[in-house]
């Protein structure tokens, strides 16, 4: 089976893509990044990126007027590259209709929470986790999902709950909770590689190996 070519689509740091890097160096994921983007300048994870001979560019959205001349520059360079799936590792701009219409089913992202809690327009980053706190839940942790037009709506691929400590800060469960998804996004990958993701409604369906 050929190899998938990867698009990483980062905003910061990129540990979510030194974990797939990882991963893929060891050869348990049957694909390739072809290319990461970052929507910020300087961000460290093209750094990463390029340290792991990986194309890397910035598609800075601040020099930018228009959001769909912006995701447009970004899908072109994913074209470019011949891109398959499309990863959201820590990338904060909203995608446009377009292009999730042209990567239907093929777009997968990390949001660090169970989702549908604490998830939406505005939840990202420390908000996730000072929400979840403030709430008071006795558990958090993790959802990697398909992304459609909605924020954090699409069919769920894969969830792993974290347990929330009485003394827990925003910064100790998000720094349990980024364990988690440096293991579940990894894996959801591995199985979209492997062509053992069905989408059936809301639900996504995981095969095994011998179906």
């Amino acid at each position: 089976m050929p190899k998938v070519k990867i698009g990483v689509l980062i905003s910061g740091s990129g540990t979510n893509l030194q974990a797939l890097i990882d991963n893929i160096e060891k050869g348990l994921i049957n694909g390739e990044i072809s290319i990461v983007i970052s929507d910020k300048k300087d961000a460290f994870g093209i750094q990463r990126a390029k340290k792991h001979g990986i194309n890397a560019v910035e598609i800075d959205k601040k020099n930018f007027a228009d959001k769909n001349i912006f995701m447009k520059a970004i899908m072109d360079e994913l074209e470019k590259h011949h891109v398959e799936l499309v990863v959201l590792a820590g990338f904060l701009s909203i995608l446009s209709e377009d292009f999730i219409e042209k990567f239907r089913n093929r777009i997968i992202n990390i949001h660090p929470s169970l989702i549908p809690a604490f998830c939406g327009k505005g939840y990202y980053g420390q908000r996730v986790h000072k929400a979840a706190l403030d709430y008071g839940v006795k558990v958090s942790g993790a959802t990697v999902h398909f992304v459609d037009e909605g924020a954090d709506t699409g069919p769920i691929i894969l969830q792993e709950a974290v347990k929330v400590e009485d003394d827990d800060t925003p910064e100790s469960l998000a720094a349990r909770i980024l364990k988690v998804e440096h293991k579940l996004l990894p894996q959801a990958v591995k199985l979209y590689c492997e062509g053992r993701l069905t989408i059936e409604g809301r639900k996504v369906i995981i095969r095994t190996q011998n179906d």
